[in-house]
């Protein structure tokens, strides 16, 4: 892939743009893999919740965002709007397998 300052054309730019945010969605996929293990053990739903890690993980991020250049208020609403979805998606994979070890 060429550097953005490489790029010689709008179709270059955009195949790059492509590639990378093809790169960050199977990045994504295997971090919901990560939060669905995790769920294996938590003990409660509010160790799935886990609210004082969220917050912390969302000021490492703005930290992490203004390192790269990025709005760090833009990056937290990114991170808080999908770490919310996971931890909804997590607390259903949680409570299914608590009701599955229930019925054993």
């Amino acid at each position: 892939m060429k550097t953005p300052d490489d790029c010689e054309n709008m179709a270059e730019i955009r195949q790059a743009i492509d590639q990378i945010d093809r790169q960050v969605i199977t990045l994504l996929g295997q971090r919901f893999a990560y939060v669905k293990a995790a769920s294996k053990f938590k003990t409660s739903e509010t160790s799935v919740r886990a609210s004082d890690r969220f917050q912390a993980m969302l000021q490492q991020r703005r930290v992490w965002a203004e390192q790269e250049g990025l709005n760090a208020d833009a990056i937290e609403k990114l991170y808080r709007d999908l770490v919310n979805h996971f931890i909804d998606e997590e607390l259903k994979h949680w409570k299914s397998n608590i009701e599955s070890t229930e019925g054993e």
